[in-house]
């Protein structure tokens, strides 16, 4: 057997895409709110001072080190810094291909704060990001998009290395075993695959695959292979791709199987979704 792609990120960026727009670089001074941040997801750098971040309803963030703080999805909040000296900031917006579908951003909590010493590979990125967002330099807003999208990267990667997330996808991509089977469904869609092909990538039996994934991702193997599936299916819809070609590639024979597969894990058929998002 054909060993499947080891790069735990490639599939899932390649079929659901991240793209960063700055939206500030400077200094904040006193309270900044973050009441209706969008649709999207946010990242902040902080690179210098200290700041109180307020969620209603969670514990306040004390941020007294150069520090990143990662929104994947819209959550109100309040930056509180000193009146007078502030603090700089670079900030922009992400927009995840197929928005809180997006596997990523369903696979991270609402708020990651981080030190950004901690983030290992990433001093010369963001030394740049900084040269230029708080720079004059010509085409340094499509630089600095550009260096945001590495960040995130880098970001996802020191999560994964470092098991800080403590169930779902990015729990069983951190997993030294998990990964490889996750990895070739991921790579292999269209393939039908059993648990005894899935469990050999990984180096397991099939009865260990199957009571682990079940504990780090949450899921059994078959659940989640028919989940990545309805998410390739519904990314291939946005695009206006046709159903039938649709449910060869990801590994269904027919129209009416993937229909039964979508409804079973969306509560709808294809057709039903799409209308609700007025693609008809």
């Amino acid at each position: 057997m054909a060993d499947a792609c080891t790069d735990r990120l490639q599939a899932l960026l390649n079929h659901f895409p991240v793209r960063a727009r700055m939206f500030h670089s400077g200094a904040l001074c006193g309270i900044t709110d973050f009441s209706a941040p969008g649709e999207g997801g946010q990242i902040h750098l902080l690179r210098r001072g200290t700041m109180e971040v307020i969620h209603p309803g969670r514990a306040t963030l004390q941020v007294s080190v150069p520090s990143l703080l990662l929104y994947p999805r819209p959550v109100p909040r309040r930056f509180v810094t000193d009146a007078e000296s502030g603090a700089d900031l670079a900030c922009a917006e992400l927009h995840f291909d197929g928005g809180a579908a997006n596997p990523v951003v369903a696979a991270l909590p609402d708020v990651i704060c981080l030190p950004l010493e901690s983030i290992d590979g990433a001093g010369q990125v963001l030394t740049l990001l900084f040269d230029e967002a708080f720079g004059e330099n010509c085409g340094r807003h499509a630089l600095i998009d550009r260096l945001f999208e590495v960040v995130l990267i880098q970001v996802l990667r020191h999560l994964m290395e470092t098991g800080q997330i403590g169930g779902g996808m990015l729990a069983g991509l951190s997993h030294p075993r998990l990964r490889k089977a996750m990895v070739a469904m991921h790579e292999q869609p269209g393939r039908e695959w059993s648990l005894e092909a899935l469990a050999d990538f990984a180096g397991m039996s099939r009865s260990v695959l199957a009571g682990t994934f079940r504990n780090v991702v949450g899921c059994t193997p078959g659940t989640y292979l028919q989940g990545w599936r309805v998410k390739l299916a519904q990314q291939a819809l946005r695009q206006g791709r046709q159903l039938k070609m649709i449910a060869i590639e990801v590994g269904y024979g027919s129209e009416a199987a993937l229909s039964r597969a979508f409804k079973s894990h969306c509560g709808m058929t294809p057709r039903e979704w799409r209308q609700t998002r007025g693609d008809d």
